[in-house]
Parts: C-alpha cells; structure tokens; sequence
C-alpha cells in the first residue's frame, strides 16, 4: 500500500539503492582545440544570451555558459540529452573533432583546473576567475542554476583562490592583454615614444591599458562605441579619447593598434589599413587582434605595411609564461585532485540522505 504513496515513489525515484553517478558535465572547445577561426564561431552572441540558454535547457536542468576570448563551455547538470548536441544545436554549427566532454568527476576537475587559470592560455591568470562568477550570476538570471551546479562551482571559485594563495602562480600578473603588449614588444622593440590606441573600454582594455603603460608607453588613444566609457578609462590612465565615428581619423596616429571590443562585425578592414599608412607616409601599423570574435578584419594583413596579429600568435609568449611557472604546477594539481574529492564526498553524503530520508518515510 505504501508504495503507492505518491511521496514515497518519487523519494525512490530520487534515492536508489546505490549511490548515482555525479549527473554533471562541460563539452566545449578551446585554445588547444581549435584555432581563433573555429573559437569565433562559437562565441556568444553580445544580444543572444537568452536565446542561447533556452535552447541549452531543453537538454539540462542546469546550464551554465563560460565564454571568454579562448575558450567557450556550456556545464550542464540534470542532462536530458546529448552534450555535443546541445553545444551544437545551441551555436547553430557541427564542431566535431574541436569539441572536449568530460562528465562526472573529470568534469568537476576540468572546471577546478580553468578557474584556477591551469587550463588558460596564459596559465595562472586571474581573469578567468571574475569570469566564471559572472557566468554562475548570468546563469542565475536565467533560472538555470540549482543546488548541484551552484555547489560546484562555489567550490571551484573557492579552489581557484586557494590555487593562487598557495602556490605562488599569481605572483606575476599575466593575461591576454599583457601577453599582447609583450608580443607588441618583440615586434617593435621599445614601446617608449610609441603611440598605441585600443579599441574596446572594457575590463581586458583596461588592463591593456596597464600594461601598455608599464611598458612605457606614455601616448594612448582610446576609442569605443561608448564614449563616456572611453573617456572614464581614458581619463584613469592618462589617455585620450577619440570619438568612435572617427575612428579612421585616429588610426594614423597610432604606431600599434590593440582591440578588445565585442561588436559583430569588423571595425577596421584592409581599405582604412591602407589608408591610415598612406596617412603615416608608408610608416608600419601593428595590429593586434584580441577580441572573440575577431573585429580586425584578415585583409589587413594583405596590406603593405600593415602587420596584423591574432590571439593565435601568442605562442611564443605561453612558452615563456609556462617555463617560469612550471615548479608551481604540481603544486597546484595537488589542490585540484583534493577539492575534487571534497565534492565528491559531499555527493556522496547528499545521496546517503536522501536514501535514510526515503527509508524513514516508508517505514513511517
């Protein structure tokens, strides 16, 4: 009789004999999976967040959307379906090979390991961090976090933090702006008396900024859609403002030019290169593209005297960044391979109770 008890069903469909598996998983791709060409396709649209979610929780009960200029990654907890298909379906394409799932507790891991900054392009960055607590809060407003997924993620925020603390990764400051001025750096050499304009005012322009800067580089135009934005972040380091309409006007002044904007379509092509150098009387321009998606446009770099450079080209910086911060590696998987385990053990106690909770009702 009791088993008939609506109540008492549902705590067994909840409560099984044996402990579940962790219902939880990330698919995405990244900067070692594919190339900046293939990453833009999937970068989330600056109007289409919420269309994006929809069409994820048709396939979870909890979805979180991590995006940021090298990687995008859809968590899901509660899955129905697919996790390739959701990403898919979702970025409206078929990313086949470039795609990486990892599910139970490889999944947890996976995300211990990127808000601790192992699985970034500059390892030990701090960005990440901000953006992955951005992308729970976003999650949220879209009704699309619940107890497993906020546990999870808490706990990899919590670990990333005591990554840093403890083993020394973020004693240097790094990231994909500074690695742009420092490759900005070898390709001109000494960045004093240049002038650099960014495009974009956001947080990765500001920390260009920074970085542009310390390099010595006194002379900084700041150029976004928002003007006020712009001359807030202008005014903070001592820059100049030009207003967005008159972009093409600015770019002959500037020896180097570094975007980090999110706009969907290219804001400076080949034809204003060719200009702004005609402008320079033949003089180079450097540009460095650091925005997902790309908003220099390829042709730039058929232009005489100009040089354009992507987040692809890097390379040679990562090497650097990996070399000194090897010995805290071990370290800080250590960190990694017991946080993981904490979650795990909570998982296992949540089931434990709710299996005593669906006993005790029965038994009642």
């Amino acid at each position: 009789m009791m088993l008939t008890c609506p109540t008492a069903q549902s705590l067994l469909a909840a409560a099984p004999s044996s402990p579940r598996t962790l219902d939880f998983a990330v698919v995405g791709l990244n900067h070692q999976t594919a190339p900046v060409s293939v990453r833009e396709q999937a970068a989330v649209p600056v109007q289409g967040a919420q269309v994006l979610y929809g069409t994820l929780q048709d396939y979870a009960d909890e979805v979180m959307v991590v995006a940021t200029c090298n990687r995008t990654e859809v968590y899901l907890a509660g899955i129905r379906g697919a996790p390739e298909a959701a990403f898919n379906q979702a970025f409206r394409g078929e990313f086949g090979e470039h795609l990486y799932l990892h599910q139970e507790r490889d999944a947890v891991r996976h995300l211990y390991r990127v808000v601790a900054g192992l699985d970034s392009l500059m390892v030990g960055e701090t960005q990440i961090q901000g953006q992955v607590k951005r992308a729970l809060a976003e999650a949220a407003g879209y009704g699309s976090t619940g107890t497993l997924l906020n546990k999870i993620v808490q706990g990899a925020l919590a670990t990333g933090k005591r990554v840093r603390s403890e083993t020394g990764l973020s004693d240097r400051v790094v990231s994909v702006s500074s690695a742009a001025v420092e490759l900005a750096r070898e390709v001109l050499g000494d960045l004093q008396g240049r002038t650099a304009l960014i495009l974009g005012a956001g947080e990765t322009a500001e920390l260009t900024m920074t970085h542009l800067k310390a390099a010595g580089v006194s002379d900084v135009l700041v150029v976004n859609r928002t003007e006020e934005r712009a001359r807030t972040l202008a005014d903070r380091w001592g820059g100049r403002t030009c207003p967005y309409q008159e972009l093409q006007r600015a770019l002959p002044q500037a020896d180097v030019v570094i975007a980090s904007a999110a706009t969907p379509h290219w804001v400076v092509q080949g034809a204003d290169a060719e200009q702004a150098i005609r402008e320079r009387a033949g003089r180079p321009l450097f540009f460095f593209d650091i925005s997902m998606p790309r908003i220099l446009a390829p042709d730039i770099a058929e232009v005489s005297g100009a040089h354009l450079y992507n987040l692809d080209d890097l390379n040679s910086i990562v090497a650097q960044n990996l070399q000194w911060r090897r010995s805290a590696l071990p370290h800080a998987e250590a960190i990694i391979r017991e946080s993981a385990a904490d979650l795990m053990r909570w998982h296992l106690t949540r089931e434990a109770q709710l299996r005593r909770h669906a006993a005790a009702v029965l038994a009642g």
